[in-house]
C-alpha cells in the first residue's frame, strides 16, 4: 500500500489539499483578472470624465484625431489625386464640388491639404522625438550627476536658448541640406535646450525624495535607481512639454517650408501651400487662408490639449 501511494501524485494522496490549492489559484487568478478589468474601466471613466469637464480640450483632441487620420490614411478623407488638376477649373472658389477651392492649375486644394498632412505631421513628430530624446537624456544626466557635468550641460543649453529657434534651424538646414527630414532634425535640435532644462529640474526634485534614498539604502546601484525610479517619475512635465512642442514644431516646419526649405514642389506640404498662394491673394484668397487656417487650428489644438494636461498634473 505504501509503495502504491508513493507512486501517486501529491494531489491524489491529499485530495482535499490538492483541490484547495487549485481552487485558491483559480480564485486568485479570477480576482486579479477582475481587478485588471475594473482598473481599465476606471481609467477610461476617469479619462472620459476629464474630457467632459473640459469641452475645449475634448474638441482639441477630436481635431487632432482627425489630423492623425488624415496623416495616416489620407485616402479616407480625400480619395482624389493631390497632384492631378483640371486646367479648365483653375482658381475656383470654395464650393460643394471643391470644399477649399482649386489652385492655379485646377488641383483640388482640399485634397492637397489632406494629403500634405502626412508630410507636415511626420516632420513635426520627428522634430519632437529628436527634442525629447536628446533633451531628456541631457537633462537626466545633468540633474542626476550634478557638479561640473551639470554646469557644462546647462551652459551649453543657455547658449542654445540665446539663439532664436528659427535662426538656429536655418543655420542647421544650411549645414544639413534641404528636405523634410533635415527640416525636422533642425527643428528638433532647436528644442533640445528647453526640454533638457525641464528634465533637469524634475530630476533634481525627484532625486531628493525619500524613496530614492530608501532605494539606495536597500543596496540598489545608481544606474538601477536612475532607470527604475528617477526616470519614470520625472517624465510627466516632459510629456506635457512634448505635446506643447508638437504644436510649435508644426508651426516651425510650416514656416521653413514656406521659405522653401522643405519638400520640393509639387509636394503639398502645408507651408508650401501657403507660399504657393501668395501671388493670388487679390483674386484667390482661399489658396493661403484655408491652409493657413488648418495650420493655426492644429497648433491651437495641440496647445489647448497641453494646457489641459498641465492643469490636470498640477491638481494632483
Amino acid at each position: 500500500m505504501s509503495e502504491t501511494a508513493a507512486l501517486l501524485p501529491d494531489s491524489a494522496q491529499h485530495p482535499a489539499e490538492g483541490f484547495g490549492a487549485t481552487s485558491a489559484d483559480r480564485f486568485a487568478d479570477a480576482v486579479a483578472d477582475r481587478a485588471s478589468r475594473s482598473g481599465s474601466r476606471t481609467r477610461w471613466a476617469r479619462a472620459l470624465g476629464w474630457l467632459a469637464r473640459r469641452p475645449a480640450a475634448a474638441l482639441a483632441l477630436l481635431w487632432l484625431l482627425v489630423v492623425i487620420v488624415a496623416a495616416v490614411w489620407p485616402g479616407v478623407l480625400a480619395p482624389g489625386d493631390p497632384l492631378a488638376g483640371v486646367p479648365a477649373e483653375n482658381l475656383q472658389g470654395p464650393s460643394a464640388a471643391h470644399w477649399f477651392g482649386t489652385d492655379q492649375i485646377g488641383r483640388d486644394l482640399y485634397t492637397r491639404v489632406v494629403h500634405g498632412t502626412s508630410l507636415t505631421i511626420s516632420a513635426a513628430a520627428i522634430a519632437v522625438a529628436v527634442g525629447l530624446i536628446a533633451g531628456s537624456a541631457l537633462g537626466l544626466l545633468s540633474g542626476f550627476a550634478g557638479g561640473r557635468t551639470d554646469a557644462v550641460i546647462m551652459r551649453a543649453a543657455d547658449v542654445l536658448l540665446a539663439i532664436p529657434g528659427l535662426l538656429l534651424s536655418l543655420a542647421l538646414i544650411t549645414a544639413l541640406g534641404f528636405g523634410t527630414v533635415n527640416v525636422a532634425i533642425a527643428v528638433g535640435v532647436a528644442s533640445v535646450a528647453s526640454v533638457s532644462r525641464i528634465m533637469r529640474s524634475e530630476v533634481i526634485k525627484v532625486r531628493s525624495s525619500p524613496y530614492i534614498e530608501a532605494a539606495r539604502a536597500s543596496g540598489n546601484g545608481w544606474l538601477r535607481v536612475l532607470v527604475r525610479h528617477v526616470l519614470p517619475n520625472s517624465t510627466g512635465p516632459v510629456i506635457v512639454l512634448g505635446v506643447l512642442e508638437f504644436g510649435g514644431a508644426i508651426l516651425a516646419v510650416s514656416a521653413l517650408s514656406f521659405l522653401g526649405y522643405g519638400a520640393p514642389a509639387p509636394a503639398p506640404e502645408w507651408g508650401a501651400l501657403v507660399s504657393g498662394g501668395r501671388d493670388f491673394l487679390r483674386n484667390a484668397w482661399w489658396l493661403t487662408t484655408l491652409p493657413g487656417l488648418t495650420i493655426a487650428l492644429t497648433v491651437l489644438a495641440a496647445n489647448r490639449l497641453a494646457r489641459g494636461l498641465d492643469s490636470e498634473g498640477a491638481t494632483r
